[in-house]
């Protein structure tokens, strides 16, 4: 589109619509508009055309130019023409262009010729003018020439295609602005939301293009249109121009679905889940997930996991896609991993799917358990037996991890040295189900029993506890050998009693201690050692043992009641040396530190220390005795033989009674053990420690939010090849060193080796709800590392989704109604809940599950069932419980719901009574739809069932087993109150008849059982058809162009066509529902059940083919297929062996009629949908004399099969011949007291060549006159004639009845030269109170089936009537009625011309105009008058409308002018004798002449012979074989080829009007119509004066001249008089008659006033004696008084009557032309006063009425 800059005014015409672009497809040219605004421009036509055989541009531009200057441009001519062209030049008219070439060129074929135009422009404005060429015939063209003024132009797509965009999201595409002017435009954009552009403005230099970009950002799915305005022009101009774009936008919702990949429930997309499964401490797993988009449009998203509501908890779950975007239909998968870090728990989190413009939002559920190691020991106690001092012993222990997760151990025992037990590896890990092989060794350094428990801590998991035992003797000490049986009965000692024994002589006292060794591990002591006793010990946690343990306040043997203190204890536990840097005058370097070791018991103790060989720390003295509950003092020394290094130990000390003796070896105490855990650097000062290499896992640590003890494991891995040392200082946090406890809080971990730190808390509600972080020193220095500690009490909390309501809708008594319910946990534990309902209540509202277990964060659906038992509302109250699942034993926690519902009563019904779903065909399927409806406030549950009725009353059937024909999808379902269900059903009528099925309903209960009777919802009726098909209409051309419809009717039996394909098909007819070829046999069956003939009448031989054109409609409501099946359409094409290889002579004649074609149907096959119309042509060719006869079969498809006999005659052209169509008549009744009967006829038609003298045997008539007492009951008047070729005589009849019966009379009518053809004539005599038939049309066998109104035009039909047939119904003798019909050209370009014929007709029927001329489109209207004679005739009057179009007639009109002029000449010529010259025209002839009579070929041979090799004019085809032609018929065919005939007129399209009528007596008229009595006038003039002994006495009476008849003529013409003359009412009227004045003066002629008027000729006839009286009539009124003054006379009835028609006529003109509405809303009239007028009168007549008003009172008194 190019939008230019206009000067002086902007101009912006429409831009039109184009298909839009997108993107850079607008840069291509072809696809812009020009728009122009301001003065029209356009560019210079580059392309050339053709003019005159000159190829010439058709303008020259001038674009670029300035004043003063000279500019020259060049016009070539090329000559494409085969001949020269001379040309003449009219050069321009303003002085502005110029040119310098002769005024006549010549171009010669293919060459050019150049104009140079110059322009020499003097101001700045545009200019325009032309030069004219002009050839020699007259003919010439014009070049423009024009110049513009340069302005801006600008060039834009006139659209722009946004990409579809989703809603709330935004597309964007660029198109090019190009300033294709010379000129530097600016340019700046006006656009509205939700359109964007940018740059919204610039400058553009000449030629340069800037992308414009157009952001689309859509806030609703709506489709956007707006107009994008440019406003441009040059910098500094007042004047602007501007142009439009047209952006194009479509936004849609987004749609996105998440889903599990290979998902299939469907249960699952809707609340679409994921579970990890079990999933190892520490380790993670990843899963997928897919965000499919099924919407067309690009959607973006966001994807975030839900908050818990719980503070600082960390998500277990990761998504590695937070937002993106999919592509219409793609999908993205997102990867979901799953890390859990507290053992044996479930976690539950909801991913959210959100989507920008779409509002819901889509979860996924994320579930994931996380398990632990399972370890366990070989053996729980290692016995190292007894050694010998400076003896070692090792053993072998095994850790078993039985689970998939790898575990990670150490042992808390020290093995450099510091102790007499070590065990190898000291730390490690042990893989999922495999076992690791530990070495233990004892190293005994003193001859004493020893015993110490070690614990195995594993990460994540509880801690294990191994007893190591061993005994060393020395030569001086042997102890008492300390075996694992010792240990069993002192933790028996201390599990049993409940005070600690304080010695071994207390403990010898009891009575449990004297247990045989064999029974202490007997399961019955196991049991009571591993369970709490009556006395209510309970067993240690391991964690807690562990704990205690490391702070020294427990006893590894003893109860883990915090009642037992330990026996021995040592403080403190933990000892941090830093080494201090010796003075030079100084040699030693060492450290020490004291701790104190207490002696809880009552006994005196041995304290023996383990001493190191390598260890820099020393405990000094080593050993001692310490008194009953006493304290010793021991000095530590870090002495390290390493400067700039860390060092670690655990100091271990053995306390055992000195009292112990061997021989009290089952009731040996095993020794305490106590160890100081010791760390120390030997960095000097300024000198940097090492850089600890480690990690810690987890870095933050979540505690249960219940208010129990708790532990949790972190791993702290020297990941370095140094060692690492580690403190935590407890007093750095006080608040957190209240609620948490770390063991250890320092130690030694080696390069490589890790170290397993225990946490511990017991949150209280006092508890701060926030993360603290324990400082970690590493290596004695500044390096920290931050451990983060979450811990809270947080209580157990449930959320219900619908509070602490739950409303159920409307439910049906007995039916039940469920609802979703989601309660989900809100804190950090798990709970269990338990739903409880009363007793009462349980039978109404029931959920699932009941009972089940809530993870935290997780949500749980609820599902609800509700079951009214009476109608009324129930309020009921179920009570949710709920506990945390670890403390089971704890308060429960309850939460009320309030249940609300309703029991209502429902009932359904059909949204109509009666459902009427029209025709559908016998034995097809049809689905229909019922559409049920629930108005009730409650979901109803249903059942159906059908009941069938046939309502035809004549059909007989067995409604057991008469198959339903209805059957429903669905016989059960549920619909929600006041909603709609649709039905669906399927029909299949079995016959033809009227269904009704009524569907009844019973509601159903919960269990699916009936709770109500059966009611009637609906019915619905359908009626069973075969397919139909109906002629309504039928026309004819060629020979029997000229028949009347009626008669038409009568040949093709069209009623009884319509009969037969109206009526049911019988089974066989059914065999084959579509054509099909099903037979071995050409012909068809005589023994078809419906068979009819078409008779094609008769005409000469060679004559036109007879056509007969039907107009089938399909009345019905569904299609209908149908074709006309030849024989060789139904016979089956046989293999060659089964041929017989004979053909019958019925064959051999079938083969005659299809090779000539003597019958034809076009088409022959075709499909009417309902309602539809189509014409179908038959052809008869009259190409062989004598009778033809062919059997079709007209098949509609799944309906009736008809055998239709196509019979039709040829008569040689001189054989006289009379066409009888039916060799029956019926005359129409006549009542046996009609004195005068109606006349009544029956035509003969003359179908052949030449005229036919015809003769009626009148002595059936007499002898049939003589049968009935010398009666004429039928009458001939006509019985003998002649008929014209080609025309129709008129048999007249007088039918008269004597007896009220049926009279069948069987007549001869014979043809000179010809056969007599029988006829039987009937007709019904009525008794005199049957009234006489108001339908006329009944006078003859044919009931006047054919349409009165054409429904549809035939093939190239261009003229259509009103009304086909006019019926004018009973009227009396000598009345005139008038009807007015319309002929209407319905062709868009053709001028038709009409024309009436009214030769044979026109004594009773005038139509006016008799023609005229129609104009595409226009109509005209044409008045019939009908005049009845004075006699009683039934009239059946067939009236023939030529139609010519104006087009062939001034085509013909031509050729005969040409033809005349040609003909003129030849007379004035002379022949010159010359064989070598050529004749240029024939002889012209102007009739072609007769044909001679056909050359008879050879007989037909039994066998068709093959068609000649080529086509010459030797031959011609006779009867299908082909035969040579004679010299002499040669020559004539040469001779015709030379001769040019007269053209002859075109043939007229002929349009039938049927006149019908029945005129009766006057008296009879008056006695069976004396309601139409006055709505006839009756004219006074006969009309056919002609015959008035034929129409008053019919033949075989005689004229009442003499003789008793003419004495009763007398008698009854006497009474009749002395009647009338002594009737006073006849006397009076005669007298007020005279007394009136006369209003009018007649006219002495009576000329037509107007079309419908008499015809002059019928003044010629002799005058009748109505004629006679009328004219006294008029002598008498045309009196004049003696004064001389003539006397008003009334108007003759004849004008009153011609001047209303005229008026009512052109009324209806002026209706049918637009120019008057009838049904326009009157106008009233506001008359002026009475007075007003009576004073305007004369007096004279104001006297006269005066007058006239007192003499009628008088008048009336006499």
């Amino acid at each position: 589109m190019l939008a230019e800059a206009r000067v002086p005014d902007p101009f912006t015409p429409a831009t039109p619509w184009k298909s839009p672009t997108t993107g850079k497809d607008i840069k291509d040219p072809g696809s812009y508009a020009m728009q122009r605004v301001g003065t029209y421009q356009r560019q210079e036509s580059s392309q050339s055309s053709s003019v005159l055989g000159l190829e010439v541009k058709p303008e020259l531009v001038w674009v670029d130019w300035d004043l003063g200057r000279e500019f020259i441009k060049t016009l070539v001519l090329k000559n494409v023409h085969s001949r020269l062209q001379k040309l003449h030049i009219r050069p321009p008219v303003s002085k502005f262009f110029t040119t310098l070439v002769p005024q006549t060129i010549v171009i010669s074929p293919g060459t050019s010729f150049s104009v140079p135009i110059s322009f020499r422009p003097l101001k700045r404005c545009e200019y325009e003018d032309s030069v004219d060429f002009q050839s020699k015939d007259g003919s010439s063209f014009q070049v423009c020439l024009r110049a513009t003024i340069p302005c801006c132009v600008l060039e834009v797509p006139d659209s722009v295609l946004l990409p579809l965009c989703a809603v709330q999201n935004s597309s964007y595409t660029t198109f090019l602005l190009k300033n294709v002017s010379k000129l530097q435009s600016w340019f700046k954009w006006d656009c509205i939301e939700p359109f964007q552009l940018s740059p919204e403005q610039g400058m553009l230099k000449p030629g340069q293009e800037c992308n414009i970009t157009v952001v689309f950002q859509p806030q609703e799915a709506l489709v956007y249109q707006q107009q994008a305005c440019c406003r441009f022009g040059e910098e500094g101009a007042k004047a602007e121009s501007c142009c439009n774009v047209l952006l194009q936008g479509l936004a849609k919702f987004p749609f996105l679905q998440l889903r599990s990949p290979g998902t299939k429930d469907e249960k699952e997309q809707y609340r679409p889940e994921l579970h990890f499964g079990s999933v190892a401490v520490g380790k993670n797993v990843q899963k997928h997930v897919d965000i499919l988009n099924h919407s067309p449009v690009t959607a973006r998203f966001s994807l975030s996991c839900l908050s818990n509501g719980l503070p600082l908890q960390m998500s277990e779950f990761r998504c590695d896609v937070t937002r993106g975007e999919v592509a219409p239909g793609g999908s993205l998968r997102a990867t979901i991993t799953y890390t859990p870090a507290v053992v044996d728990s479930v976690s539950v989190e909801y991913l959210s799917l959100k989507c920008r413009g779409l509002e819901n939002v889509t979860q996924l559920k994320m579930t994931g358990n996380c398990v632990g190691p399972k370890v366990s020991l070989s053996s729980s106690v290692v016995d190292f037996g007894c050694v010998e001092e400076g003896g070692a012993v090792v053993r072998t222990v095994e850790l078993l991890n039985s689970s998939h997760v790898e575990a990670l151990f150490q042992w808390d025992l020290d093995c450099g040295g510091n102790s007499v037990f070590s065990i190898q590896p000291a730390s490690g890990a042990v893989r999922p189900h495999s076992r690791t092989t530990l070495r233990a060794v004892y190293r005994p350094k003193q001859a004493i029993a020893h015993h110490r428990r070690v614990a195995c801590l594993i990460l994540h998991m509880e801690h294990l506890f191994l007893d190591l035992i061993g005994t060393c003797h020395s030569e001086l000490h042997q102890p008492a050998v300390l075996k694992p049986e010792h240990l069993v009965l002192y933790k028996l000692h201390w599990y049993r009693r409940h005070d600690p024994a304080d010695t071994p002589t207390a403990m010898l006292q009891n009575h449990n201690a004297n247990m045989d060794p064999k029974e202490v591990f007997s399961p019955a002591v196991q049991q009571s050692f591993q369970k709490p006793d009556s006395a209510g010990v309970t067993s240690r946690d391991p964690m807690e043992e562990y704990y205690q343990s490391c702070l020294g306040c427990m006893d590894p043997l003893s109860s883990s009641s915090p009642a037992s203190p330990p026996h021995v204890s040592v403080m403190p536990r933990e000892l941090m040396f830093t080494h201090k840097t010796s003075s030079s005058l100084s040699t030693s370097s060492t450290s020490s530190q004291s701790v104190s070791i207490t002696n809880h018991t009552r006994g005196k103790l041995s304290l023996v220390w383990t001493a190191g060989e390598d260890s820099p720390f020393s405990v000094s003295p080593s050993s001692c005795d310490l008194p009953p509950l006493k304290s010793t003092s021991f000095r530590v020394t870090y002495d390290p033989k390493q400067l700039n290094s860390l060092h670690g130990a655990q100091l271990e000390c053995f306390a055992y009674h000195k009292d112990n003796h061997p021989l009290e070896e089952r009731l040996l105490c095993p020794p305490w053990c106590v160890n100081v855990r010791v760390t120390g650097h030997s960095f000097q000062p300024g000198k940097e420690h090492f850089i600890p290499n480690f990690s810690l896992k987890p870095s933050q640590v979540g505690f249960p939010t219940l208010s129990v003890l708790s532990y949790r494991t972190v791993l702290l891995q020297n990941c370095g090849d140094l060692p690492l040392t580690f403190c935590l200082d407890p007093s750095s946090n006080p608040a957190l060193a209240e609620y948490v406890s770390v063991v250890p809080t320092c130690g030694f971990i080696p390069p490589g080796n890790h170290q397993i730190l225990t946490l511990r808390t017991t949150p209280t509600e006092e508890s701060p709800k926030l993360m603290f972080s324990l400082p970690l020193q590493l290596n004695a220095a500044s390096h920290t590392k931050e451990l983060y500690v979450l811990f809270w009490v947080n209580k157990a909390s449930v959320s219900l989704e619908e509070g602490d309501s739950l409303y159920f809708q409307p439910t049906a008594v007995g039916s039940r109604t469920q609802r979703t319910v989601d309660i989900q946990n809100l804190s950090s534990l798990p709970l269990r809940f338990q739903w409880s309902i009363p007793e009462p209540d349980q039978e109404l509202i029931s959920v699932e599950p009941d009972a089940g277990e809530l993870h935290p964060n997780e949500k749980s659906v609820q599902t609800w069932s509700f079951s009214p038992l009476e109608e009324k509302t129930y309020t009921l109250k179920p009570t949710f419980t709920y506990w945390p699942m670890q403390t089971p034993g704890s308060n429960k926690s309850q939460l009320t719901l309030v249940v609300v519902g309703t029991g209502s009563k429902g009932f359904i019904e059909a949204e109509k009574a009666v459902l009427d779903v029209g025709e559908t065909l016998v034995g097809s399927y049809r689905s229909i739809q019922v559409p049920l409806v629930n108005n009730s406030p409650c979901t109803v549950s249903f059942c159906l069932s059908v009941q069938q009725t046939l309502l035809e009353e004549e059909l007989s059937y067995d409604p057991k087993t008469e198959p339903i024909a209805l059957k429903l999808d669905f016989e059960m379902g549920t619909i929600a109150s006041h909603s709609k269900m649709l039905l669906r059903s399927t029909i299949k009528p079995n016959r033809r008849a009227q269904y009704m099925w009524t569907i009844s309903c019973q509601t159903l209960n919960t269990s699916g059982l009936a709770s109500s009777p059966l009611q009637a919802v609906c019915e619905v009726r359908a009626k069973g058809v075969f397919p139909t098909l109906r002629a309504i209409d039928v026309r004819s051309g060629g020979s029997v162009g000229r028949l009347s419809k009626g008669h038409l009717w009568k040949l093709f039996s069209l009623d009884r066509l319509n009969e037969l394909m109206l009526s049911n098909p019988c089974p066989a007819e059914l065999t084959y529902r579509t054509p099909a070829r099903h037979s071995v046999s050409s012909s068809p069956s005589i023994f078809t059940n419906a068979m009819l003939d078409f008779n094609f009448s008769a005409a000469p031989l060679n004559s036109e083919p007879s056509v007969f054109v039907l107009m089938f409609h399909n009345p019905g409501s569904i299609p209908v297929d149908w074709a006309f099946l030849f024989p060789e359409d139904q016979q089956i094409e046989l293999e060659y062996w089964a041929e017989t290889g004979e053909f019958s002579s019925t064959e051999m004649y079938q083969m005659k009629v299809q090779d000539n074609k003597l019958f034809s149907i076009t088409p022959r096959s075709g499909t009417l949908l309902p309602g539809q119309q189509r014409a179908v042509s038959c052809t008869y060719s009259h190409l062989f004399a004598g009778t033809d006869r062919f059997p079709v079969v007209f098949k509609l498809s799944y309906g009736r099969e008809i055998l239709v006999n196509f019979q039709g005659v040829t008569v040689e052209r001189d054989r006289p011949y009379l066409h009888f169509a039916s060799k029956q008549h019926v005359f129409t009744s006549v009542t046996i007291v009609d004195s005068t009967p109606p006349k009544q006829v029956y035509k003969l038609h003359n179908r052949g060549a030449v005229p036919v003298q015809y003769e009626v045997d009148t002595a059936v008539l007499s002898q049939l006159q003589e049968d009935n007492f010398n009666h004429p009951v039928l009458s001939c008047l006509n019985p003998e004639g002649q008929v014209r070729p080609g025309k129709t005589a008129v048999l007249e009849w007088i039918f008269s009845p004597l007896e009220a019966k049926m009279y069948q009379m069987d007549i001869p009518i014979q043809v000179e030269d010809g056969d007599s053809t029988l006829v039987r004539f009937e007709g019904c005599g009525l008794d005199s109170p049957t009234p006489i038939p108001k339908n006329p049309s009944n006078c003859n066998d044919t009931k006047a089936s054919e349409p009165c109104v054409q429904r549809g035009p035939f093939p190239g039909q261009v003229v259509f009537l009103s009304e086909d047939s006019v019926s004018l119904g009973d009227i009396p003798v000598c009345s005139r009625s008038s009807r007015i019909l319309f002929l209407t050209n319905v062709s868009h370009r053709d001028t038709v011309h009409y024309t009436w014929e009214l030769e044979s007709n026109q004594q009773a029927v005038q139509i006016h105009p008799e023609y005229g001329s129609l104009c595409p489109g226009d109509s005209a209207a044409c008045v019939l008058t009908f005049t009845s004679s004075d006699y009683p005739t039934v009239y059946q009057l067939d009236i023939i409308c030529q139609v010519i179009q104006e087009v062939a007639l001034t085509r013909y009109h031509n050729a005969l002018q040409r033809w005349e002029e040609v003909k003129e000449r030849q007379r004035d010529e002379f022949t010159i004798t010359d064989k070598n010259m050529k004749d240029s025209y024939g002889v012209l002839i102007d009739k072609e002449p007769a044909a001679a009579p056909a050359r008879k070929g050879p007989p037909l041979r039994k066998y068709k012979t093959l068609p000649p090799i080529c086509a010459s004019a030797a031959c011609e085809m006779v009867g299908g074989i082909c035969t040579k032609i004679t010299r002499a018929e040669r020559r004539a065919q040469r001779e015709k080829e030379k001769v040019w005939r007269c053209p002859e007129p075109p043939h007229p399209a002929l349009l039938h009007l049927g006149v019908s009528a029945r005129s009766h007596g006057l008296l009879e008229y008056r006695a069976h119509f004396p309601d139409q009595s006055s709505e006839h006038y009756r004219c006074l003039q006969s009309v056919d004066p002609r015959q008035p002994e034929s129409t008053s006495l019919h033949v075989g009476r005689s004229s009442p001249k003499k003789g008793p008849e003419r004495d009763v003529t007398m008698h009854i013409l006497t009474s009749l008089l002395r009647g009338i003359l002594d009737d006073p009412a006849f006397s009076q009227s005669l007298m007020s008659l005279e007394s009136k004045p006369i209003n009018s003066q007649p006219r002495k002629t009576s000329p037509s006033l107007s079309p419908s008027s008499l015809p002059s000729s019928s003044s010629s006839y002799p005058a009748t004696q109505a004629q006679l009286l009328h004219s006294g009539e008029e002598e008498q009124l045309s009196t004049a008084d003696g004064e001389g003054t003539p006397h008003p006379d009334h108007a003759p009835a004849d004008v009153s009557e011609e001047v209303l028609l005229n008026t009512l006529q052109n009324l209806v003109m002026e209706a049918v032309r637009g120019e008057l509405v009838l049904t326009a809303h009157p106008r009233t009239v506001m008359l002026p006063p009475v007075s007003t007028r009576t004073r305007r009168k004369p007096n004279a007549v104001a006297e006269e009425e005066k007058e006239d008003l007192m003499k009628e009172p008088a008048a009336a008194n006499k």
